[in-house]
């Protein structure tokens, strides 16, 4: 316990390169975090879906997406073949490997080779000691995160069950969704640090210490993102995208599928969309700056009234939080309200946590504001994270054209409702200038 304190405290001061923690102690609090995840979390999920067993079987560089999450940290990948299994138990989960070897730390290994050869066999005679009326495994159509299981490896837990067990397998999509989706104590904890991470690097790249303005590019920017994530001793998710928006330039960028290796000028609206790994844990943030032109102090009041009409559709979008009420329910509501003010909105928010593109509630796509089927109509539970993102369009008339706000933020939905993991952006900020952009 005072390891993790002590961890803990470490990520609670201001970010230097020396804060972040060193692989040894990142390994120490991730073995914290699955032992939380499995013994508090997992009882929980299995009962709220009435599931016995949950069996995983994955395979070294071809891992079940979920047993990913559960990779030891000293684990890069699984070996040979893995199973994993988790037996509803009186005190809880028996989590167990039939495997060669210990799962890490938290999930033991009950095989003995050399008294059960066959690891097949091994698998089915504990499954059928637990005598489960529902056996979960990793099959979904909708979500390829829980859908972990190839065919290779199916057909040889069937093969190795009795027929009377083969009839109690079920797809555990709803459950492979809530252990991706749902957020412990721990967890949140660490995501402010990561939010916090994620927006300090932004504000160092949108700003005159990276970008020189009429000289910079924006690929400059991105590749400087990515050396000072790397530098960091972190990583990146996805390569991050900088594109502008300018009087006189016909093209919405970041929707026009060009390339966006523009030089960098006063007067342009700069966009960014970044994110980091780190902890177990993904970010996904897409922020805005002004470039400010000789003898500017603050952006055009016309670009932070548009960035007020951003807010705004977020506000739309997550005052419509409600437990329960699905992704789809949500998005068409706040569509329709948003533009009963007048607003353009566009909304594509989505689950965030584990995995960037995570599962869990969908509030629509870019390319689907009628809604999505199967992930919009999973309903909101609490102890979730999702990245608010979405744009307005708005009428420039000092431009003459359409711009698109587009900003993306995590967001947390607990019991008090919704709140955004670590403020979110109200203010431009300033290329060339100081600026508090974050409320």
């Amino acid at each position: 316990m005072k390891k993790v304190i002590s961890l803990l405290y470490l990520l609670s001061t201001p970010l230097l390169s020396q804060d972040i923690l060193p692989l040894r102690e990142r390994a120490s609090l991730i073995d914290q975090i699955q032992k939380e995840r499995i013994e508090k979390l997992l009882p929980k999920l299995m009962e709220e879906q009435d599931i016995d067993v949950w069996v995983m079987i994955t395979r070294e560089y071809n891992e079940d997406p979920i047993v990913k999450t559960l990779l030891p940290p000293t684990w890069l990948n699984a070996r040979r073949r893995t199973i994993l299994v988790f037996s509803k138990t009186e005190n809880g989960i028996d989590p167990v490997a039939i495997s060669r070897y210990n799962f890490g730390k938290n999930i033991r290994s009950i095989w003995n080779k050399e008294q059960q050869p066959n690891q097949w066999k091994a698998l089915s005679d504990y499954i059928v000691s637990q005598n489960p009326k529902k056996i979960g495994v990793n099959m979904s159509e909708y979500y390829g995160i829980v859908d972990g299981l190839a065919k290779t490896d199916y057909d040889g837990l069937i093969q190795a069950l009795p027929s009377k067990y083969q009839k109690r397998i079920v797809s555990a999509e709803t459950l492979g969704v809530r252990w991706i989706e749902t957020r412990t104590s721990l967890e949140m904890k660490l995501y402010s640090q990561l939010i916090e991470i994620t927006h300090k690097i932004i504000e160092e790249a949108f700003s005159t210490k990276v970008i020189t303005p009429g000289v910079t590019k924006t690929n400059d920017v991105v590749w400087w993102m990515r050396e000072k994530v790397l530098n960091l001793g972190l990583e990146t998710w996805f390569h991050p995208t900088v594109d502008i928006q300018r009087s006189g330039q016909s093209d919405l960028y970041g929707f026009d599928g060009k390339p966006k290796f523009d030089t960098i000028t006063p007067g342009d609206l700069v966009h960014c969309d970044f994110g980091i790994t780190y902890l177990t844990l993904n970010t996904d943030c897409q922020e805005l700056a002004y470039v400010l032109k000789p003898n500017e102090i603050e952006a055009p009041q016309f670009l932070k009234d548009a960035l007020a009409e951003g807010n705004l559709v977020q506000d739309f979008l997550t005052d419509n939080f409600k437990k329960g009420r699905t992704g789809n329910e949500t998005l068409k509501t706040a569509i329709k309200e948003s533009k009963k003010v007048g607003l353009r909105p566009q909304i594509y928010t989505h689950p965030l946590g584990l995995y960037g593109h995570s599962a869990g509630t969908t509030f629509g796509m870019w390319d689907s504001q009628e809604g999505v089927n199967g992930s919009g109509d999973h309903p909101l539970y609490e102890n979730t994270v999702y990245a608010i993102e979405l744009n307005a369009k708005v009428y420039i008339d000092e431009w003459n054209k359409d711009i698109r706000i587009m900003l993306e933020e995590a967001g947390y939905f607990g019991p008090k409702g919704f709140r955004y993991v670590n403020g979110r952006q109200k203010d431009l900020i300033l290329i060339g200038g100081k600026s508090n952009h974050l409320e």
